[in-house]
């Protein structure tokens, strides 16, 4: 008789570890403030790109790491930001910012590696450290404004292999300053490696970006990911990329080849257009974005019980309530009221007590959604 199926050590790690969720679908008249996925519809230029491109007989396998032009391009505009040239050799085109990281961790940790976590902060992080065998070692972000704990960072720091930093912060908003980030090179050991993941970079709202990539002391260390995503509505397309130095580079396109080969070539062509597009071609975007943000701070300034620092970059909104329950089983409670929305344990162990709202939505949900979780949070505190 065949033995009962047993899963690998990687899988069991995972699922011992994960702090993700299977998110239920929308269903009848609930809203959805759980997703972090812009509404809007990929711009058209991109769309009749791609058609043009499989039109021409990109339907075939594209190079393993990615579409020469797209990363010339690629090249460019990371050069441009750093201030030193990146050829590309040292751009990989991958399926999405999650095929960046995936290669990235597998490429750089090995088991029994510490990797430092500043959290809250987006839950794939952890569950790719446990996929290679390393030790994901979590620091809380300041409660305040979830900023940087230099403190608690040079503590946690000595003897790191990879520090992993969600800039602006997935979930909290945060955009992390100049000194900050300059604050923490000066505690690096010479084996450590930085990630920074800047999925967001678009988006910030009355506060300056400042990208590791312009971090003089990173610049043999660092492994920037980045994605097309967001900024572009393109979460289906799942195109992203990382750069870095040339024998990280190596050392990631051998686990990009390996675990999901080349990106799609049509879509790969679609990117190409998408970096042609002006800032003046993403303002209605990102214009939007920061209308809801206010909106949606405004709302929750009203409410009795919830404390938050406003996002300063990103499209979410991370809330601190005061009812006596955990994360999860609010989120339960804010799903039978008809609201979907992420419980801040999903981020880390300080991110109990929160709630994750995202604002990638239209205005008339948002209203909606933010008046069910009011209306959940005032009915909870009426029987507490």
């Amino acid at each position: 008789m065949t033995e009962p199926f047993k899963p690998s050590e990687a899988v069991a790690r995972i699922e011992a570890a994960s702090r993700r969720p299977l998110l239920r679908p929308p269903t009848g008249g609930d809203v959805s403030l759980a997703i972090g996925e812009p509404d809007f519809a990929t711009p058209q230029v991109i769309v009749d790109a791609a058609f043009a491109a499989v039109a021409a007989g990109y339907t075939h396998y594209a190079h393993s790491e990615g579409d020469p032009e797209l990363r010339e391009a690629l090249a460019h505009i990371v050069s441009a930001a750093a201030g030193e040239t990146y050829a590309s050799s040292r751009v990989i085109v991958t399926h999405g910012a999650t095929g960046g990281l995936a290669a990235s961790i597998l490429a750089t940790v090995s088991p029994g590696d510490r990797v430092v976590i500043p959290e809250p902060t987006y839950s794939l992080y952890a569950d790719l450290v446990e996929m290679a065998g390393g030790r994901p070692v979590f620091v809380a972000l300041r409660e305040d404004d979830h900023h940087l704990d230099l403190a608690a960072m040079a503590r946690a720091l000595p003897g790191a292999r990879l520090l992993i930093l969600c800039n602006p912060g997935n979930p909290t908003g945060a955009v992390f300053a100049r000194d900050e980030l300059e604050a923490v090179a000066g505690l690096l050991d010479p084996q450590t490696l930085v990630i920074s993941d800047e999925a967001y970079d678009r988006m910030s709202y009355g506060r300056d970006f400042v990208s590791a990539l312009t971090v003089p002391q990173w610049r043999d260390r660092l492994i920037y990911i980045q994605t097309f995503s967001k900024t572009y509505a393109m979460t289906g397309w799942r195109i992203g990329y990382v750069a870095t130095t040339g024998p990280i580079a190596r050392a990631v396109s051998r686990i990009n080849r390996t675990l999901t080969g080349a990106a799609n070539q049509a879509t790969q062509r679609a990117a190409i257009t998408a970096l042609a597009m002006t800032p003046e071609d993403l303002a209605p975007m990102l214009g939007e974005y920061a209308r809801r943000r206010e909106f949606v701070v405004d709302r929750l300034e009203e409410m009795e019980g919830v404390h938050f620092s406003p996002p300063e970059g990103a499209f979410y909104a991370f809330i601190r309530y005061d009812l006596p329950l955990t994360a999860a089983e609010l989120a339960a409670h804010m799903l039978d009221g008809g609201v979907h929305v992420r419980a801040g344990s999903e981020f880390g162990p300080s991110g109990e007590g929160h709630l994750r709202l995202s604002f990638a939505t239209s205005m008339a949900r948002l209203d909606e959604g933010l008046t069910r979780v009011e209306n959940v949070l005032q009915s909870l505190r009426a029987r507490a």
